[in-house]
């Protein structure tokens, strides 16, 4: 695997930054640095890291795709209002997964599984807007 500068580079992007960055955020976050730096680039690069098992892209429903350092099996809550993702781990669901497997016969990636809802933040928000208009 050729192994470039740039790469490098968003892949320790990646790992610095916890808040699950979409390649804008990280494009955004290096220009400056890197002017050689295109957003193409910074696609190409973290699908390539993703598909070699380097990086895990975490496809978010009307929105853009995530991406985590985090290679070990977790789940992922995601907020429909503000976007933020977070990490879970929830063990109970390899057991759910053995059942769908001696159920069905199908293999269920059971670290691939995300959640959506509001956030603390968002519910707080939204509680208050509604405190408001009351």
């Amino acid at each position: 695997m050729r192994y470039s500068k740039q790469r490098r580079l968003i892949l320790d992007t990646v790992l610095k930054n916890k808040v699950h960055p979409s390649a804008d955020y990280i494009y955004n976050l290096l220009k400056d640095e890197n002017p050689e730096l295109s957003l193409g680039t910074v696609y190409r690069n973290l699908n390539f890291l993703a598909q070699n098992n380097m990086l895990k892209k975490i496809n978010i429903p009307n929105g853009s795709d995530r991406f985590d350092g985090t290679l070990s099996k977790h789940q992922h809550v995601i907020c429909t209002e503000c976007g933020k993702v977070v990490d879970i781990c929830v063990p109970e669901l390899a057991k759910i997964c053995d059942t769908i497997l001696d159920k069905t016969g199908f293999e269920v990636n059971c670290d691939s599984l995300a959640f959506e809802g509001l956030c603390a933040e968002c519910r707080e928000k939204l509680q208050l807007q509604i405190k408001i208009h009351a």
